[in-house]
């Protein structure tokens, strides 16, 4: 199975995790960095604002642009109460999956 099929299941919760890790805001480019810094080297903008736009879109995470020092405006993401309680849900089915396919693949439960 390529990584990129794995992925496509994990990503949403990934992105809605690093918008809360990024002091509660982030914009889509350093996300993009963030995911590659985490190990997701295969990830490129062309993957991510889809999402973003649809994660928008489902009221998970709300956009507002800012103006930037460097470059052009830039919008920043922040997670709504909707999407911090699907942020939540993704950890908690994470949590369980990882525990089975562990035990499945030999390994040590997390």
């Amino acid at each position: 199975m390529k990584e990129t099929q794995m992925l496509k299941g994990l990503l949403e919760g990934c992105v809605l995790a690093l918008i809360q890790q990024g002091a509660g805001e982030i914009y889509g480019y350093e996300l993009v960095q963030r995911l590659k810094a985490s190990g997701f080297t295969t990830i490129v903008g062309g993957t991510i604002y889809p999402l973003l736009q649809k994660l928008e879109k489902n009221q998970l995470i709300k956009g507002e642009m800012r103006k930037s020092a460097e470059g052009p405006d830039r919008k920043y993401f922040t997670l709504t109460t909707l999407g911090e309680q699907s942020l939540a849900d993704f950890q908690r089915q994470w949590r369980e999956m990882e525990g089975k396919v562990n035990r499945l693949l030999g390994g040590n439960e997390a």
